[in-house]
Parts: C-alpha cells; sequence; structure tokens
C-alpha cells in the first residue's frame, strides 16, 4: 500500500518560525466550533437520510455551535450539491455560519458562481462562508476536470483567477479580467432597469482558502517551499481565512506553514490576525479508543474510498474518550487554529454531535 508520508519533525528550522509565534499570539482566543453535516453519507447510510441531515442543521444551532457545514464532489465521491443544501438549511437556522469544506471552485465557472453564492448569503442574511479548494491528489479528481473538459495541471491558475473575479463582482459589483482562462469586460449583474447590480450581504463574503501542502507526499524540499511560499500568497491575497485538515498527527506543519503565511502577509503589508485559521477535523467518540478506531476505520473506508487507502488514518483525526478528542482539539487551539469544523466518522451522526456538545464542547470554552 502506497501512503502519502509526512515531512520530517525537524522541518521548522527551515521555516520562519518566529513569524508562527508572532502569529500565535496575535491569534483570538475564543475557539470557534462548526459541525460538517456530511453531505456523502445519506447516500451510504440508509438510517441517515436527507431529512435527517437537515433536522441535524437545526439541532447544531440548538447545540450552540457557531457554524455548519458541507463537502463538495462532482461523482469521484457523489454527495448531495453543496450550495443547494446550505440555500436549504439557511431556512431552517438563524444564526450559525453557513459554510463549505469545501468547495472545488476551480471546476466552477465564476459568473455562475459569484450569482449562485450572492443569492445563497442574501437569502441567510450574510451568514455564508466560502470554504474553496482548488482540487485535491485524487485520480477520481483528475476524472472530474477531464469530463468538464478542464486541464487538471492548471487548476492552481484557474483557481487563483476565479477567486479575483468573485471578489470583484462580490466588492464592486462588476468585473474586468484579463487572465489566462478568463477574460471579462465590463461584466455586471445588472442591465440598467434594477435598482442596483445583484450583490451579497456581506460585500464580499468571507474566503477561507484551503492548503494541505504536506498532503501529496514526500516532497523534494525546494519543491515543498515554493508551493508553501505560493499557496500562502493565494491565502493572504484572495482569501479571509486558511483552512486545512488531514495533518492530526502534525500540529507542526500547522506552525511551519502559519510562519511562510505570517511571512506573506507582512510582504503584502495585510493585519495576518484577521484572517481565520480552520481545521476540518475528522474523528469518532466512543466508549473506548478500541471501539471508536473499529466504528471509525470502516467509516472512512467508506467515505473515502480512493484516498482512505493512500492516507493514514490517525491523520484524520483523533479517535477515543472524551477526554483524548479534548487533549487534541487544545493541542491544536495552542498551535495556532482558531476555528474548528467537526466531522464524525460515524453512522450514528445526532448521537456523535450531542455527544460531543455534552462532553467535549465545555472543556473548550
Amino acid at each position: 500500500m502506497v501512503r502519502y508520508s509526512r515531512g520530517s519533525k525537524n522541518m521548522l528550522t527551515s521555516c520562519p518560525v518566529g513569524a508562527a509565534l508572532t502569529y500565535r499570539r496575535l491569534r483570538r482566543p475564543q475557539v470557534h466550533l462548526g459541525v460538517n453535516l456530511n453531505n456523502r453519507e445519506p447516500l451510504i447510510a440508509p438510517q441517515y437520510s436527507l431529512a435527517d441531515l437537515l433536522d441535524l442543521s437545526g439541532t447544531v444551532e440548538e447545540l450552540g455551535f457557531d457554524s455548519v457545514w458541507v463537502g463538495d464532489s462532482l461523482f469521484s465521491k457523489p454527495r448531495y450539491e453543496a450550495i443547494s443544501l446550505l440555500s436549504a438549511i439557511s431556512q431552517r437556522t438563524e444564526l450559525v455560519m453557513l459554510g463549505t469544506a469545501c468547495l472545488v471552485t476551480s471546476t466552477r465557472n465564476p459568473l455562475y458562481l459569484a450569482l449562485e453564492w450572492a443569492t445563497l448569503d442574501q437569502i441567510s442574511n450574510g451568514r455564508a462562508i466560502l470554504g474553496a479548494c482548488m482540487g485535491n491528489p485524487e485520480k477520481g479528481v483528475r476524472r472530474e476536470f477531464e469530463a468538464l473538459g478542464l486541464d487538471y495541471k492548471k487548476r492552481a491558475n484557474i483557481f487563483e483567477e476565479g477567486l479575483q473575479v468573485l471578489r470583484a463582482l462580490w466588492t464592486d459589483g462588476k468585473v474586468s479580467f484579463d487572465g489566462e482562462h478568463f477574460q471579462y469586460e465590463d461584466v455586471e449583474f445588472y442591465s440598467g432597469t434594477e435598482m442596483g447590480p445583484m450583490m451579497p450581504v456581506v460585500t464580499p463574503p468571507p474566503i477561507w482558502v484551503v492548503s494541505n501542502i504536506r498532503l501529496t507526499g514526500d516532497l523534494d524540499h525546494s519543491l515543498a517551499r515554493q508551493r508553501l511560499e505560493r499557496s500562502c500568497r493565494r491565502i493572504v491575497e484572495l482569501g479571509d481565512g486558511w483552512m486545512t485538515c488531514c495533518r492530526a498527527e502534525h500540529p507542526e506543519e500547522v506552525v511551519e506553514q502559519l510562519g511562510y503565511l505570517s511571512r506573506a502577509a507582512e510582504d503584502a503589508e495585510i493585519d495576518i490576525s484577521r484572517h481565520a485559521i480552520s481545521y476540518q477535523v475528522t474523528m469518532n467518540i466512543g466508549d473506548s479508543r478500541e471501539d471508536a478506531d473499529k466504528a471509525f476505520g470502516s467509516y472512512i473506508s467508506q467515505y473515502y474510498p480512493e484516498l482512505s487507502q493512500q492516507m493514514d488514518l490517525s491523520n484524520w483525526g483523533p479517535v477515543g474518550t472524551p477526554d483524548d478528542m479534548i487533549a487534541w482539539f487544545k493541542k491544536f487551539q495552542e498551535v495556532g487554529v482558531t476555528h474548528f469544523i467537526c466531522r464524525f466518522g460515524d453512522l450514528d451522526q445526532f448521537g456523535q454531535v450531542e455527544r460531543f456538545a455534552k462532553e467535549v464542547v465545555p472543556a473548550l470554552r
């Protein structure tokens, strides 16, 4: 079995650690907790229907969580479509933020996406957070790009250009853009007869940019550094936050990238303390580590049939007792994570969410 290996623990000696420590001193003191509703699970678990998923969104709000999230995939990991679901959830909830973790924006036309997301932001009264990614290294994702007539190898450029178009439309109401993949001249959602251009409530809605540099294998140091620097410039200049995952055994990787992120923010003269640092963690709470681990492994193999064979189970997130969960969350909060997106690797979504709220959350707040 081929697995993605991780960077060595001494990687910190070559990254701007001082900048990372500076960020940690500036980070928000309060932890923000959200729940990923697992919009793929209704297709693989008959006891968790689409109606149950919508009901769970209300339960999450009642339990005092800060946000609800859904994922995205075209056909490599089929699931209910993210923006449609968030639109429905917006009518079941009033307070929680609504986000994608994460939306593959590089496979979407930015004009249509700008309109769809602005509409979601309007009907949710400004509660939408766009967690945006360019697509991971799975073969299934490559096939999605091919089916859509897109060049997978150019997805980073497509991603960056698309985010620029989105931010322009959401900020100024119009866009002129001359890129490699998108060319527009004075495009706006306004014909002259409306009261004004179609805009979101929040101008622009927050974008949390995904970056998981160490996920893709044992990279050459110089290549890893190039990718880190580019991804951090992207996060700072095109986003309002950083979203990551799949490094549950490696908090030092978060510290490493925060160092590069702080350096990029300094170069761009942007206040990094305003950026959210979010981590999507997949976990399972049980009466013992053995019980939780067994349920978790079975779940992940169904949810991610390809990626589960390529990444150590331990890097998805913690499994075990409530005390195990508390220790893990405190460790990652200490290194700089401000927002956690909690996804439960179990067929009993309601039971896991309720147990987490009762036995873990009080120790974190």
